[in-house]
């Protein structure tokens, strides 16, 4: 039977997770998953002490809400693809730490973003060391039993899980794999999103549920902040087809609200409208 998380940033921000655990515990999520995205603030959980990590397994224990995965959005600051070595380095060092992270706290699933660089220009040579040090990361991974998952991105580099599939042909290890988010697939108008699906169903470990509006030849296409119903994508057709190829993992609702008001109550809304399309394609929780 699939499990129903939520992203931490559509959680409130400036709580403990003791507090954050609680709350998706009572708007019937089984995970929550982390981010360590490129701020300060949140790369510095790469260093929690022994105590911070004490009290996130208290939580986890207390609350029966575990944390699956962590969304390691660090890269995009510290990217494996950099020509500059000593970012390289700092990225890798990043990756070593979070892996040690998720096995402390039993994180299954690390999620990267699938950029060989973000803020520099992509060419050959940032391809190249994106897939050397992803190696190395990967190895890194399966010393201690942890899956990296490579998510479909608002990024050209990464936006298809066919794109996914010739970074892998290069990185032969069972702990790469891809977690597509649905939102960026049906984004980009070169995918055949019920093709992409089908194709890579033995490869997906988890899948992202968003909204999104589409890239044009004129519209860059939005992949954040489109509440539910409001984009482009054709929801419960992408869970009809997951539920055809049997899939029975993970389902992750990411939202960014955690700077609103109300959070709690721009959770439910989208609660309200997703666990009915979940419901007609198969899929309960």
């Amino acid at each position: 039977m699939s499990s129903l998380g939520i992203y931490e940033k559509a959680l409130p921000k400036n709580i403990s997770w003791a507090q954050r655990l609680q709350i998706a515990q009572k708007l019937g999520f089984k995970f929550v998953e982390m981010s360590i995205d490129e701020t300060d603030e949140r790369l510095a959980r790469l260093d929690w002490d022994e105590a911070e990590i004490l009290a996130v397994q208290k939580a986890i224990n207390e609350t029966g809400v575990g944390i699956f995965s962590i969304c390691l959005s660090g890269h995009r600051r510290f990217p494996f693809g950099s020509l500059d070595s000593e970012v390289q380095a700092k990225a890798l060092e990043m990756m070593d730490k979070a892996i040690d992270l998720a096995s402390r706290l039993g994180v299954r699933n690390i999620q990267l973003a699938g950029y060989d660089v973000y803020y520099d220009e992509k060419s050959l040579s940032t391809r190249e060391n994106f897939i050397v040090n992803l190696k190395k990361a990967v190895k890194m991974a399966a010393a201690k039993q942890v899956m990296l998952s490579i998510e479909i991105m608002d990024d050209p580099f990464i936006n298809s899980i066919s794109k996914f599939n010739k970074i892998k042909a290069q990185v032969k290890s069972p702990w790469l794999q891809v977690y597509p988010d649905l939102g960026n697939l049906n984004a980009w108008p070169e995918n055949d999103l019920a093709y992409e699906l089908e194709m890579g169903i033995d490869s997906i470990v988890a899948v992202h549920v968003k909204d999104t509006k589409n890239v044009t030849v004129d519209f860059e296409g939005q992949f954040k902040n489109v509440p539910f119903g409001q984009g482009d994508v054709d929801i419960l057709a992408c869970l009809r087809i997951l539920k055809r190829l049997d899939y029975e993992g993970t389902f992750l609702i990411e939202m960014w609200s955690e700077t609103s008001d109300q959070p709690e109550l721009e959770i439910q809304k989208a609660l309200d409208y997703l666990l009915p399309i979940f419901k007609e394609a198969g899929y309960e929780f």
